[in-house]
């Protein structure tokens, strides 16, 4: 978990609070706004889990104590005035206490994220009746001949077919390889984590 040094925080700009952001690590989408102090934010760095403190109640809040959707925190990070901080975390359920992945009705979110994120419950869950599940139980072998299959698919449809079919090849493919990095126990975040180091 990559944290921030509290020391250098601007405690003192708002009371001994600090607003804090809290963002999907996968979508990207924002999920909530809360406030720390100090205690709050130590809690969070040692449980690794998001803990608040509640102004209403005057005390610290881990989020999700009661429904269990708390946040994982994969990362914390301060502004540039060190008054603000923004959390990545990796949500156990909705968020919003209106059953909503975040409190931002509207709050634009990485759809490849969303659905990498539904590819590990599948691997998790293995519901019946799922194709995911099917492809997962069938091997990485048969899964890694799907890939190349949809792979010549998706490059004849780039010059023989129209937009449309091109799109729907391209998706079919792009599935497909997620699954495959997925049946490795890799995701969707390293593959673009590595193309990020390889074109700094």
């Amino acid at each position: 978990m990559r944290t921030t040094n509290f020391d250098s925080l601007a405690w003192d700009k708002q009371d001994g609070l600090l607003p804090a952001i809290v963002q999907d690590a996968n979508t990207r989408q924002v999920l909530m706004l809360g406030y720390m102090n100090r205690e709050a934010l130590e809690a969070t760095q040692e449980e690794k889990f998001v803990t608040f403190f509640s102004r209403s109640k005057q005390r610290l809040w881990k989020k999700g104590e009661t429904s269990g959707h708390v946040l994982a925190v994969v990362s914390i990070e301060a502004d540039c005035d060190n008054d603000t901080l923004l959390i990545q975390a990796i949500p156990a359920g909705p968020t919003c206490h209106l059953n909503r992945a975040s409190c931002f009705e509207n709050a634009p979110a990485d759809f490849i994220g969303k659905l990498d994120a539904l590819l590990e419950q599948r691997q998790r869950e293995m519901p019946e009746g799922s194709y995911t599940t099917k492809l997962f139980q069938s091997g990485v072998r048969r899964i890694a001949q799907k890939v190349g299959e949809e792979g010549v698919e998706t490059a004849l449809a780039a010059v023989a077919q129209d937009e449309k079919d091109l799109l729907n090849e391209a998706s079919d493919l792009v599935y497909h390889l997620m699954v495959l990095l997925r049946s490795r126990a890799l995701n969707w975040n390293a593959v673009q984590e590595n193309l990020k180091q390889r074109h700094q």
